[in-house]
């Protein structure tokens, strides 16, 4: 895609940029995307946005290139210049005007899976163009066959209103007809115009700092920094992929169903290192699923370069430096190169996770030493139309129960933490309760979820929640077949599971293993459940890091106390043997089973 804008000359050249002011300005650009971030969560409707989190805000030079984002989805942050070099393509540059807003969700022009809308707005001073301010959000609803667009159908139509770049502002005014669209395409009309305004806050926030830094610095000044942060990411990038070695580095991972393959779908990144920089090659990939965790390019774009941002340049400033020297290369048949009409709605959550875990493992291999476990590798998104049993009214309720993170070579993985693709919050239970017709009955640890290892990974969680009328669930989720792999000797988590559990007491899985041999598909569309009845989730942990007979038999015993594992799971995966009675370790057992194990 050409994304080279027109420029209007600078008024002068552009002055030295002594160190002060770049780190001034850089800290300007930093603060920009915070502001945004604040006013869209405090005046945003809907609860995903204003609770959850699940929204990103970033600015990017007049060349659309990232120059700053907030802590928001990670997944998010890289693939949103796709959506905004959408935005310019289709009207040009010259047609944007200040005040116009570029919205879109398009998964084949930029976008991902059609909950997350983008909004792009370009930003002037003194008619020169400064740059643009771009923010995201996942609304909660836009349509198709079940609330929040998880049909998993054949076809991306059954996922919602799928908007080509259009102008929802014009010069600062609501384009309403465009406003009735979208309010006619969902079933929570009641959040669309809080949100609208909400994202055009944000955007404006942004506007706001950038034009304040022109009129005091000069704009010229401005777009050296500009040009300066990006080339200074750049730098460390390139100094972080020199620091590990040449070489080819394969790895595999798979989700366990597109909801209609009965194999997994697979996924082969080979990253490739010579002296400073890096191509990633998904070359071997299975083909494009019929099914709806199809990833677009710019989604698996994202998805590589947050992977690889823990290793490359975790201190640099989050910009456009860090693509440079990372080539991604895709198969034109592809799930993780969706086209037309394949459905993405599981993109973001089932195959963004397991192509970071995929690199994790390839890098593991380069960097031993420096290796993570994986994450729980899901996002575990689901969604639920709720029917209110006094006013028999219909909610849309989600969620995002998370599981544990990779163990590190400095510390065991963090428990329950929302997987690193999303960094979202789960929604808390008074914001639920008080919303939608349901009851939150349990939110704790999973005992023995975790990967074993000398640091083991976070555990999972136990999540339960019943519906106090009719209700229809869908939900996206993986590692129902195994859980997240461990490094450098680390275990493997255990698998995530999914049940029904009935008034009369009766429970049945509904996704996961239910017995030997009886896997059960973990992609839900509008599964139903009545009043009273309860969906239970249980999430994995994180993988192991290093040997677990080399886990200190007191941190051993630390977990054993604060049940994030058993007694026997401490012998069977640690050789540590506890007496149950006096909750102490057995010093002579636990060193001759060690001894017999070979530690």
């Amino acid at each position: 895609m050409d994304t080279t804008l027109p420029q209007p000359p600078a008024a002068s050249p552009a002055p030295a940029l002594d160190p002060v002011t770049f780190e001034v300005l850089r800290s300007v650009f930093d603060f920009a995307c915070l502001r945004m971030s604040k006013v869209l969560q405090k005046s945003a409707f809907s609860p995903i946005l204003s609770d959850i989190l699940d929204f990103s805000n970033a600015i990017y030079d007049s060349r659309i290139r990232l120059l700053a984002q907030a802590a928001g989805c990670p997944v998010h942050l890289a693939a949103m210049h796709f959506s905004a070099e959408a935005a310019v393509e289709k009207f040009g540059i010259e047609n944007i005007h200040p005040g116009d807003v570029v919205v879109l969700n398009d998964p084949y022009k930029g976008g991902t899976h059609i909950p997350d809308i983008t909004f792009t707005m370009p930003i002037y001073f003194e008619e020169q163009l400064l740059g643009f301010a771009v923010s995201r959000g996942h609304w909660t609803d836009l349509g198709g066959g079940t609330a929040g667009g998880q049909s998993f159908g054949t076809h991306v139509a059954g996922e919602g209103l799928r908007l080509p770049p259009l102008k929802l502002f014009n010069r600062y005014k609501l384009n309403d007809d465009l406003a009735d669209v979208i309010r006619n395409n969902t079933r929570c009309p009641e959040y669309i115009d809080g949100d609208i305004q909400a994202h055009m806050g944000a955007l404006k926030v942004a506007e706001q700092e950038l034009q304040r830094i022109a009129r005091k610095y000069g704009v010229g000044v401005v777009k050296a920094a500009m040009d300066e942060i990006i080339a200074y990411t750049a730098r460390q990038t390139r100094q972080g992929i020199s620091d590990i070695p040449d070489g080819d580095y394969v790895a595999e991972d798979f989700a366990d169903t597109d909801g209609y393959a009965d194999e997994p779908i697979g996924l082969k990144v080979k990253i490739s290192v010579r002296d400073d920089e890096m191509t990633v090659d998904f070359d071997g990939s299975d083909r494009q699923c019929v099914g709806a965790i199809n990833s677009p390019l710019a989604n698996t774009h994202s998805a590589v370069y947050l992977a690889l941002r823990f290793f490359l340049c975790p201190d640099a400033p989050a910009n456009a430096g860090m693509f440079e020297p990372v080539t991604i290369l895709l198969p034109d048949d592809c799930w993780l190169n969706a086209k037309w009409p394949g459905p993405t709605i599981g993109c973001t959550t089932v195959s963004s996770a397991k192509i970071a875990s995929s690199i994790w493992q390839a890098l593991a291999q380069a960097i031993p030493s420096r290796a993570i476990g994986s994450a729980s590798s899901e996002i575990n998104w689901f969604v639920c139309a709720v029917n209110d049993p006094d006013t028999r009214e219909t909610t849309v309720f989600s969620d995002l129960p998370a599981g544990g993170w990779g163990g590190t070579p400095y510390a065991d993985g963090m428990n329950v933490t929302f997987d690193p693709t999303g960094n979202c919050m789960n929604l808390p239970a008074e914001t639920a309760e008080l919303h939608f017709p349901i009851i939150y009955e349990a939110f704790d640890f999973r005992q023995d979820s975790a990967g074993a290892g000398r640091h083991r990974g976070g555990v999972g969680s136990n999540f339960r929640v019943k519906f106090l009328g009719d209700a229809e669930l869908s939900i996206e989720t993986s590692r129902t077949i195994e859980g997240s792999p461990g490094v450098n000797g680390g275990g493997v988590s255990i698998p995530q599971i999914m049940r029904h559990e009935r008034t009369d007491g009766s429970s049945e899985v509904i996704g996961g293993w239910a017995g030997e041999g009886d896997w059960r598909k973990c992609l839900l569309a509008a599964h139903r459940f009545g009043p009273g009845e309860t969906f239970v989730f249980q999430s994995t942990g994180g993988g192991g890091w290093g040997d677990p007979l080399d886990r200190p038999e007191a941190a051993v015993l630390d977990d054993v106390l604060d049940e994030y594992i058993s007694i026997e799971a401490a012998e069977r995966d640690y050789g540590v043997v506890i007496d149950p009675k006096t909750l102490t370790v057995d010093a002579d057992a636990t060193s001759a089973l060690r001894t017999a194990r070979g530690a």
